[in-house]
This record gives structure tokens, sequence and C-alpha cells, in this order.
């Protein structure tokens, strides 16, 4: 089990490490959201050229429970579409992949907020 964990760890870490650089040393341009869209964007442009694929093999959740992973999820399911669908597919193939992630960040977020209530 330690064999599955540790590559997660590192990389998912690693990935940690370079947002949070990226707003440490770029101060203050760079921001939270700037960190998030790069992260997607860049999962997405490293997926779709075949690179985030044997990170996801070896990493497993430590590549894809970070923000990269969602965008190497949509560009994923854009191509795995395109193949079935044509040009369509490359619209919606995306949303498709990642429908129940997108679900589950909406459905826990709204329960967060009927919960609690921020203080500010």
């Amino acid at each position: 089990m330690f064999h599955l964990i540790f590559p997660a760890f590192i990389v998912g870490g690693l990935i940690c490490v370079i947002g949070q650089l990226m707003m440490d040393l770029t101060k203050p341009s760079f921001t939270p959201a700037h960190v998030l869209v790069s992260f997607v964007t860049g999962g997405a442009v490293l997926g779709a050229l075949g690179v985030y694929e044997p990170l996801v093999k070896f990493a497993g959740a430590g590549a894809t429970i970070p923000l990269s992973g969602f965008g190497y999820s949509l560009a994923k399911g854009s191509i795995e579409a395109v193949g079935k669908r044509g040009l369509i597919g490359a619209l919606s193939g995306g949303v498709e992949a990642t429908a129940v992630g997108i679900a589950a960040a909406v459905f826990f977020g709204y329960l967060m907020s009927i919960t609690f209530n921020p203080k500010g």
C-alpha cells in the first residue's frame, strides 16, 4: 500500500509547491486565481500532448485530485469524444468527463453555505 501512497503524496505535494512558488515569487501580481487558471490550462495542455497520462499512472490521486488533474480530465474527455462524435464531441466531451466532479463541487459548496455562517 505504501508504494501507492508515496508517489501520490510526492507528486501532489510538488504540484502544491509549484503553485505556492508561483504566488510567492511573483507578488503581488500572481493571485490564487491565476494559479487556478494556470493549473487547469496546464493540465489540459499536458493531457492533450499525452504528457500528463504517465504522471497519472505513476501518482494516481496525487496527479488527478489537484486542479491540473481537472484540466487533464477535460482534455482527455474531449479527445475521446471527438473520436466518437466529431467536432461536437470537442465541445461536450470535457464536460461529460468531469460532470461528476462539477456536480459534487456544486453540491458540497451549497451544503457548506447552508451549514456554516461566514464571519465578516
